[in-house]
């Protein structure tokens, strides 16, 4: 059975209904398993794996050896699988890099995106519907019997085998919409959901990681750790995540580059993220100098009628 998805008629940058469920085809999944497979992941990633709880996923990332981010991802468990859930064009590129290093270890990596439909799950409604599809739903990570469930405050992901995915949607009598209208919450949360045309570009810091817990600065070493502790303790970060919104004429994508205004005209300002549009909507994550005010004036390169604007993020980028 294949399951239709739908394009939204509604303005989902604005606003978003009571329930709304997403296929995240655009998401994959790398397992990890093998005896030394979480001592390996440890080694390679910013987060602290082996403390990494039953019912607990992560934010992390994995960088080169310079610090800049080959991927970022939310990891968890599944009995003694590891899984780390990432951007699938992101994923084609990160995977071969650790599969490199993992031969060196009795750890055992692959692309299990295939076994498995993540569907997001949003709205006032999301937390019934998951309780009633998959039972508790109350732990950050919820192990069921068709995969698991994360729990991201008020939304869910539902990484679950395709068969039982099929049978859900199809039993619950809801439309499945496509993953912009999911990608729009994750913009909205400040998350830093790297793609491949950023992958190798930035240090974790840049895309306000540490804000969101994906950075241990306590555990052991790591790949690119020298750059990241040295960044955080020394200084020397000019860039941040920013959340952005506005109108533009032209279709934007994570390759399209951002002007900022200052005194003597735009100069380019930063890159796209991660971005969604509606008509002449547009939503976006951007990274841009971190001195940058949010009542600054952006526009869209190439655009000069395009007019974007900073909203403030959800979360504190002070260092506590």
């Amino acid at each position: 059975m294949t399951i239709s998805v739908n394009q939204p008629d509604w303005d989902f940058i604005a606003t978003s209904p009571a329930l709304m469920l997403s296929s995240l085809s655009h998401m994959g999944l790398i397992e990890i398993t093998g005896e030394q497979g979480r001592s390996f992941i440890h080694g390679q990633v910013t987060t602290d794996i082996t403390s990494l709880g039953t019912n607990e996923w992560k934010w992390g990332a994995h960088c080169d050896p310079k610090g800049k981010m080959l991927a970022s991802f939310r990891t968890f468990a599944i009995a003694d699988s590891l899984l780390m859930l990432l951007p699938k064009s992101a994923l084609s590129l990160d995977l071969p890099h650790l599969q490199k290093y993992a031969v060196f270890s009795k750890a055992e990596l692959a692309d299990v995106s295939g076994d498995y439909h993540i569907i997001g799950i949003a709205g006032t409604e999301a937390q019934a519907f998951a309780t009633q599809h998959f039972g508790d739903v109350s732990q950050a990570l919820n192990l069921v019997e068709q995969g698991a469930i994360i729990r991201d405050g008020e939304r869910f992901i539902a990484i679950i085998k395709s068969a039982a995915a099929d049978a859900i949607i199809s039993q619950s009598g809801q439309k499945l919409f496509d993953a912009n209208t999911w990608q729009a919450l994750e913009i909205k949360a400040g998350y830093p959901n790297i793609d491949a045309a950023h992958s190798g570009q930035y240090v974790a810091q840049m895309c306000n990681l540490q804000a969101i817990n994906g950075i241990s600065f306590t555990k052991g070493c790591y790949m690119g750790q020298e750059t990241i502790a040295r960044m955080k303790y020394r200084g020397g970060n000019k860039r941040a995540l920013y959340i952005v919104s506005g109108t533009t004429s032209q279709t934007i994508n994570t390759e399209t580059q951002l002007e900022i205004a200052l005194e003597d005209g735009f100069r380019r300002g930063g890159n796209i993220i991660e971005c969604v549009q509606y008509g002449d909507k547009v939503l976006l994550t951007a990274v841009l100098p971190n001195d940058t005010e949010n009542d600054t004036q952006l526009r869209v390169a190439d655009d000069e009628n395009s007019q974007l604007s900073i909203i403030e993020l959800p979360y504190s980028l002070v260092d506590a």
